[in-house]
């Protein structure tokens, strides 16, 4: 397991507050050709440089950020937000930045931004430079996450670049602009496809195009690398004198891009800050990027979501995850406020029935993880010779599944103990069971979850077609 905690990250740059209104969006306003939003919760969070510091922490890092905010209500709910990780300096010639977003449907309906942009003073920019300094000692990487909101000026940018680098700490930097050159210093910058194209003049849409205009940024700023993030078709660390290394996007399923880049950086300052070299880091944020494109918002990954991502990169994806691995798996989902359902089952031969329910399961919940009898208990709940498949198979089949985000195995006749471990929201069986008859439904009752009996798919079982085989 890769471990990123521990690891202390300064982080410099527009901190905002990200409000999110969420609702039902059922029909067209009278007075307009606009949805009615029937709001039924709302999120805020710190945005910008401030999801930067959301991601070292939940990745277990440990986040200073450093910011400009307006002296305010909503600079007073990011510092409450930030906690112990902000060092928010505040003006009253300044109004902190708010993005609002209404979303109905897992889909956002509109975005209201609420800012004033105005660059960093004289002395504002000398207040950033003695934080920063206090800050620098004993760290491991600084973050400069720049959204364009005037906080990261010419000079606020050489000053920290400069403090750091006296004090080998290296300084990875999430440009904005046409001119890069900025950022001369930085160890390695994160564009996205666009602020490459818009830096460089130069297209980027192929592989070759993306390589010629990350090497036109290296051939005219003093940076040590480029990494450019390329949504679905992932990520491409391009450094002096050595080939290019691509690496393709992870997401199963893409809801919300918001902050992926903010994911990155973080992720990837933690990588560096570990001793990765950049490419290994790269592929740790790509990992990570791949998980949080995968959920409504401006998210973060946790440690234990990196791990699962991470395996499933390197070709593991029919890996059975230990119960100790499951639960903090687990636990970092309930910890987001995801939905956890939990399936079981032989799956000996994967049928019809077994697809459409396990994709029922998963569209009630957010994440469903699958428990499967191991291959002792097979044999002893169906006979010999089963199991057809061993559990390895069967895992490796199952895990391939969109709808399936992890997998376990229980030697048990029953998956009470492993219900009991990992406290699902959902347990899902077949509508041939009546609720009294489901193992585990009185336990997850009790801790506020709920059982679904899923409709079957008539005539397909596993029995059925090992008889026709035969």
């Amino acid at each position: 397991m890769l471990d990123l905690s521990g690891r202390r990250i300064i982080c410099l740059g527009d901190v905002m507050l990200d409000r999110f209104l969420y609702g039902e969006a059922s029909r067209l306003s009278p007075e307009a050709p606009v949805p009615v939003v029937r709001l039924s919760r709302t999120q805020s969070m710190a945005g910008g440089a401030g999801n930067v510091a959301r991601n070292i922490l939940a990745l277990g890092g440990m986040a200073s950020l450093i910011g400009l905010v307006g002296e305010d209500a909503e600079a007073n709910e990011i510092a409450a937000l930030l906690g112990d990780a902000g060092h928010l300096l505040r003006s009253t010639a300044r109004r902190t930045t708010v993005k609002l977003r209404v979303i109905a449907a897992r889909q956002q309906v509109v975005r209201v931004d609420e800012e004033i942009r105005r660059e960093a003073d004289a002395m504002e920019a000398q207040a950033i430079a003695t934080r920063l300094g206090a800050l620098l000692e004993g760290a491991d990487a600084l973050i400069l996450s720049d959204y364009g909101k005037g906080v990261l000026t010419p000079p606020v940018l050489a000053a920290a670049i400069e403090a750091a680098l006296a004090r080998g700490i290296p300084v990875l930097a999430d440009p904005k602009g046409r001119d890069f050159s900025r950022y001369a210093g930085a160890t390695c910058l994160t564009p996205n496809a666009n602020e490459l194209a818009e830096a460089t003049g130069l297209p980027v849409g192929s592989d070759a195009e993306c390589e010629a205009a990350a090497r036109k940024v290296l051939a005219s700023v003093a940076v040590g690398a480029v990494l450019a993030t390329r949504s679905e078709k992932g990520m491409m660390l391009v450094r002096r004198d050595v080939p290019a290394i691509t690496v393709p996007a992870m997401a199963r399923e893409v809801f919300d891009v918001s902050g992926a880049g903010d994911t990155v950086i973080a992720t990837l300052a933690l990588g560096v800050a570990a001793g990765l070299s950049l490419e290994g880091a790269m592929r740790a944020a790509n990992a990570a990027a791949g998980v949080v494109v995968g959920k409504l918002g401006t998210a973060t990954c946790s440690a234990a979501e990196l791990d699962h991502a991470l395996r499933e990169q390197e070709g593991a994806t029919g890996e059975i995850l230990s119960w100790p691995a499951a639960q903090r798996l687990v636990q970092s989902w309930h910890d987001q406020g995801l939905r956890v359902g939990f399936a079981n089952g032989c799956f000996d031969i994967l049928h019809a029935g077994h697809t459409r329910m396990l994709r029922a399961a998963r569209a009630e919940c957010d994440r469903l993880v699958v428990a499967l009898n191991d291959d002792a208990s097979v044999t002893r709940l169906k006979g010999a010779p089963r199991p057809v498949n061993p559990l390895e198979d069967r895992a490796a089949v199952i895990a391939a599944l969109a709808s399936v985000d992890a997998v376990i195995a229980f030697p048990q006749d029953t998956p009470l103990e492993a219900i009991q471990a990992l406290r699902p929201d959902r347990l899902f069986k077949g509508s041939d069971y009546t609720l009294d008859q489901v193992v585990g439904a009185p336990e997850v009752a009790s801790w506020g979850g709920r059982t679904v009996l899923l409709e079957l798919l008539p005539g397909r079982s596993t029995s059925g077609i090992l008889a026709k085989g035969r």
